[in-house]
């Protein structure tokens, strides 16, 4: 039988805001970290806003505040993290069409651009699967495994992941990317919460 399934964006999409600016705030706060890196990342948001870095060197740079931070630490923070803001700071409805969803035999992905090391723990707080961006920690630092997980290689990470054929019934996203153009319904969320199909 063919799998049935649903995807759904993380970042201001089912939760309202950025969890990689959240995420880097959260980790500031434990650590005690610096004006410094609050430069050092405005630096990099400047240069990603003017083109001039792709978004896999941009990640990479940006994460650089977890350099020293090896992946059961930083998980451990995640977790914190998560319990924090879930479910004050997620949309409702999203989340009880998922519960509502998986009782029906759909399976639900997350998939998102953040880095799985603290995207993961998602997965012990609602029936999801989360399919992030893959790193490997080296030389106390996070590399990107391949590219980040944005536009056609979120449909490629589905799709690897998958076993077997499968239907895309709808996705839902803040951007407007190649996943929901791969689904059945699309669904793209303008700043005010509000659904527009983009694929009828």
């Amino acid at each position: 039988m063919m799998e049935r399934i649903i995807v759904y964006d993380l970042n201001e999409t089912l939760y309202k805001k950025s969890s990689k600016d959240e995420f880097f705030k959260f980790i500031c706060y434990k650590k005690d970290y610096k004006l410094i890196h609050s430069f050092q990342l405005a630096w990099m948001y400047l240069l990603y806003s003017l083109n001039l870095v792709n978004k896999t060197y941009f990640k990479e740079n940006f994460y650089n505040y977890l350099k020293g931070i090896p992946p059961h630490i930083v998980q451990k923070y995640a977790k914190q993290f998560w319990q924090i803001e879930f479910p004050e700071h997620f949309r409702k409805d999203m989340i009880e069409n998922i519960k509502s969803h998986t009782q029906n035999g759909i399976k639900i992905y997350i998939i998102t651009g953040g880095f799985e090391i603290y995207t993961k723990y998602m997965e012990e707080l609602l029936p999801v699967k989360v399919l992030g961006t893959r790193t490997r920690y080296e030389d106390d630092n996070y590399k990107i495994e391949g590219v980040t997980c944005n536009n056609e290689e979120k449909i490629r990470r589905l799709r690897e992941d998958v076993d077997g054929d499968y239907i895309l019934l709808a996705a839902y996203s803040d951007d407007d990317e190649e996943i929901l153009y791969h689904a059945e319904e699309g669904y793209l969320l303008d700043d005010e919460g509000n659904l527009e199909r983009v694929n009828k």
